[in-house]
């Protein structure tokens, strides 16, 4: 019979931090984790970076918030497409696209802000979505 899964898996962990770095760690993964919230919120702040991130700090300081991030409905999906596709599933990345520029249009025709002012929205949402667009992978599940 085979060795079971699980065993390779806990030789492919990264050995936990202690101490000053742990806290380190952990204070790095919350912030990450609360900036992925507000991406997640907020249309134009990127949310799957700081889920990696805090990933990856969870993942050398804290066992139990390393399990809470990857079981969370949305994040966890997040961190296991990257960990098995190393990437972005299309739909995750559509809904991305059409976000920045549904909310990024309406900021632009709809406010009051000067002209130059306008055009940097613009010209950091093109950047965005270019970044999503061309950068990330996007996942390709069997």
């Amino acid at each position: 019979m085979s060795e079971p899964v699980l065993p390779v898996l806990e030789k492919l962990k990264p050995p936990r931090a202690r101490g000053l770095k742990r806290l380190a760690y952990i204070g790095v993964g919350l912030v990450c984790v609360t900036l992925a919230v507000a991406g997640a919120l907020i249309p134009g702040v990127p949310t799957t970076p700081w889920v990696l991130l805090a990933s990856y700090c969870f993942a050398r300081s804290s066992e139990r918030l390393d399990n809470w991030l990857r079981g969370a409905p949305v994040f966890g999906k997040l961190i296991a497409d990257w960990e098995k596709y190393r990437g972005i599933r299309r739909p995750v990345k559509v809904m991305a696209v059409c976000t920045v520029v549904t909310v990024v249009t309406l900021s632009i025709t709809l406010s009051g802000l000067p002209v130059f002012v306008k055009w940097m929205i613009g010209v950091w949402a093109c950047i965005g979505v270019c970044t999503i667009l061309f950068v990330v992978p996007t996942a390709k599940p069997e």
